[in-house]
């Protein structure tokens, strides 16, 4: 979950479009019809073969890919909406004999693109058995149309050179974000039709066109999200749910960013106390973080680093608020965290500073997260059901060191109520908020150093999802399919038999070494 200047960057998006192939042995009857010569309709919706989707560099699980496109209303309560298109890509099961069922992946974001997270999902072995689905939900990069926007990504770019969370950042941000909303509604977007209604509705009309009687499920970080909304609008055809890293709707918003942070942070400072040789070079930890955290907030640090992979030197801006949200994705970098807050504490900033700027002045940062999509979802189902006081609130009972100025910036989602203001979409049903009751069978994934959804959600979706079952990997950050074989391991058991996945891997995890400076 998250805007782009803080989403995960799981895999580099993908390959230039490929041609249709339509012989694999390996395809299941219901997909191979559906992806060979024949188009097929069904209501609104029209699935027809052709060429796969265009990525920004090769994807090469894509070659032998069999790819189409679904074409479906941009806005289904208006009867003449137009049409747009969302690119599918479906990748042949390893096995020589697949199971009947295929998997669909729901990408991360908002505002990634599925089929640029192919690579993860074949290199996790989520095709073992099965075909896995990948389709550009509506406004992502391979979609048509597309709802992504440089003026966004450049922001964020420049903003690192800029104190965080001062007022003059915000107004520059939100001018950003007004600009973005001009361009994509001059180009005749209808800005109000992007969000988790439509999208669990298209998900629903692809099953439909592709024939096939039962698929499962497999979301990732905000593709949870959507799986959950997608569940409880569509629940016919799914045969099971995998979640991993998990959002859900009815609490989504600036409150949960703070408690997952403090769950993620907490479990990486745990790991270092409980490590003899951590906790003797790095003592207190926590305290360290909160101390630099003010410090910074009243003082911030301005330093030039060049990050990998940057031709040029870059100045970067340290303050309280930038440490938090470096730190909210530096737990994907668990080993080096404690040196890292070591040496800023002793005045030497480089490694934070590279890693903050780094991401942010990156290739794959510009042009490829849909901004349309994101704030669709942000401005019509978070803010309008989250008040300002709620959020602060959240964030002072997790943080009660935390100055206001940093606690009135939740991670993640930094200006987002003036950002909302000016995006200017009607507010979602107030059942999009509704909690997910459901007895399909579920996988609750977490990670024990989440600290973008904490591992709290799982248990808090499972209340209501009788039949799932709530798996935390400890040790393991955003997304633990990504990073954790335990995790892959566990999915594909649970792929196999929804109610009873197999979980011994648990129990042979060690915690990280962490690095121990001279």
């Amino acid at each position: 979950m998250a805007r782009s200047r803080a989403s995960l960057r799981t895999t580099s998006a993908a390959a230039a479009t490929g041609i249709l192939f339509t012989g694999l042995l390996t395809a299941t009857p219901s997909v191979r019809e559906a992806t060979g010569t024949v188009a097929r309709t069904v209501g609104d919706a029209r699935f027809e073969p052709g060429p796969c989707p265009r990525t920004p560099e090769p994807v090469a699980v894509l070659e032998r890919a069999r790819c189409g496109t679904l074409t479906v209303p941009e806005n289904r309560t208006k009867p003449d909406s137009r049409p747009i298109k969302l690119r599918v890509a479906i990748v042949a099961a390893a096995a020589r004999k697949p199971e009947p069922d295929p998997i669909v992946w729901l990408a991360g974001g908002p505002g990634d693109d599925a089929v640029g997270e192919a690579t993860m999902a074949v290199d996790g072995g989520l095709n073992r058995d099965r075909d896995v689905i990948f389709m550009s939900q509506r406004g992502t990069y391979s979609a048509d149309p597309v709802l992504t926007c440089r003026t966004i990504d450049e922001f964020n770019a420049r903003a690192v050179g800029l104190v965080y969370d001062a007022p003059a950042t915000g107004r520059r941000h939100v001018k950003a974000t007004r600009s973005c909303r001009d361009q994509l509604a001059d180009r005749g977007a209808d800005l109000a039709a992007y969000n988790d209604i439509e999208s669990a509705a298209d998900y629903a009309d692809l099953r439909r066109t592709l024939n096939i009687p039962r698929w499962n499920v497999f979301g990732i970080s905000y593709g949870t999200h959507l799986a959950l909304v997608y569940m409880r609008d569509h629940p016919e055809g799914i045969r099971s749910v995998g979640i991993d890293g998990i959002l859900p709707p009815s609490t989504a918003g600036s409150a949960l960013t703070w408690s997952s942070a403090r769950q993620g942070f907490d479990g990486l400072f745990k790991a270092c106390a409980e490590q003899p040789a951590c906790d003797r070079r790095y003592p207190n930890l926590s305290a360290t973080f909160d101390r630099l955290v003010r410090d910074l907030e009243a003082k911030p640090v301005a330093t030039v680093v060049t990050p990998p992979g940057s031709p040029n030197p870059v100045k970067v801006v340290l303050d309280g608020g930038a440490l938090v949200n470096w730190l909210t994705s530096a737990t994907h970098l668990a080993t080096g965290v404690p040196r890292s807050l070591d040496e800023l504490a002793h005045g030497e900033p480089r490694r934070i500073a590279e890693q903050w700027a780094g991401g942010k002045i990156s290739p794959q940062a510009f042009g490829r997260t849909s901004h349309g999509l994101a704030y669709g979802v942000f401005c019509s189902e978070w803010v309008p059901y989250e008040t300002e006081a709620e959020a602060m609130r959240a964030g002072r009972a997790a943080f009660p060191a935390f100055p206001r100025s940093v606690l009135a910036q939740a991670p993640q989602l930094t200006f987002l109520r003036p950002d909302c203001a000016v995006w200017d979409v009607p507010a979602a049903p107030r059942s999009i908020r509704d909690v997910t009751r459901s007895d399909i069978p579920t996988l609750a994934l977490s990670g024990g150093f989440d600290s973008q959804t904490g591992a709290a959600n799982g248990p808090y979706v499972a209340r209501t999802l009788p039949r799932a079952t709530v798996v935390t990997v400890p040790y393991e950050p955003h997304v633990v399919f990504a990073t954790s074989k335990c995790a892959q391991s566990i999915t594909a058991s649970f792929f196999d038999t929804p109610t009873a996945p197999i979980t011994d891997c648990l129990k042979d995890l060690k915690p990280p070494e962490f690095e121990i400076a001279p």
